[in-house]
């Protein structure tokens, strides 16, 4: 706790004070280029991770980045992102995943979970992960291998999760709206996108010069 207090005290003498202009502009109201969501794993920090300033992201951080179907929980999840698209009106949603994941770990080996009931109960919004994996890539045993590729579709069933939500449907129909699937190596620093064009994973600097077509996840057609 000590050190979260002396932090206090270097960020009100060394930072504040010479940025003042910025956090005086702050409050008078926010613009985040995007809603940011992430794993609550404190090994990631977004803000260093893009290099970006307060004000530049507007954050959701839940256990292994899920976002639960609109409607299926009704808590801070769907709040924050209805108020994100509908208020904030960003125009970008970045979901990141990020390797080594403790949620991921836990939902290939459920019997971990045995006297952790509300983290079980929240990894059930995964569920389609784990039976892709499960039912699909059955010869993939090493277990790092299985863990990575959890990770990346993890990735895009909770994308999917986020265009259930109304407000999210509604923008991206009106094309105001952009859906990027990211997976973040804390060990190495290297960023991964998923590129519909190529419908991989690849470094972020190889799909960051596609057109927007590519790089952000299409809409779903149109029953």
């Amino acid at each position: 706790m000590q050190k979260l207090v002396e932090g206090i005290h270097e960020f009100q003498d060394s930072i504040f004070s010479t940025q003042q202009e910025l956090f005086e502009r702050l409050a008078q109201g926010q613009q985040p280029l995007a809603l940011f969501i992430t794993c609550s794993d404190s090994r990631i920090c977004p803000n260093m991770m893009t290099q970006t300033k307060p004000g530049e992201l507007f954050i959701l951080r839940t256990a292994g980045n899920i976002v639960p179907p609109f409607g299926a929980v009704h808590g801070g999840e769907a709040a924050t992102i209805e108020y994100a698209v509908s208020v904030l009106q960003v125009r970008d949603i970045v979901l990141c995943g990020h390797s080594l994941c403790g949620a991921m770990g836990a939902l290939l080996n459920p019997e971990s979970l045995e006297k952790l009931p509300s983290v079980r109960s929240y990894l059930q919004h995964a569920e389609s992960t784990r039976r892709i994996v499960e039912e699909n890539y059955q010869e993939l045993t090493d277990p790092d291998k299985r863990l990575t590729l959890t990770i990346e579709e993890n990735v895009l069933v909770q994308l999917e999760n986020l265009r259930t939500h109304p407000s999210v449907a509604a923008a991206i129909s009106r094309k105001q709206l952009n859906l990027h699937g990211w997976v973040y190596k804390f060990e190495t620093g290297g960023v991964f996108a998923y590129s519909s064009h190529s419908g991989q994973f690849q470094p972020i600097e190889e799909v960051s010069g596609l057109p927007p077509e590519e790089l952000h996840l299409p809409a779903l057609p149109v029953a």
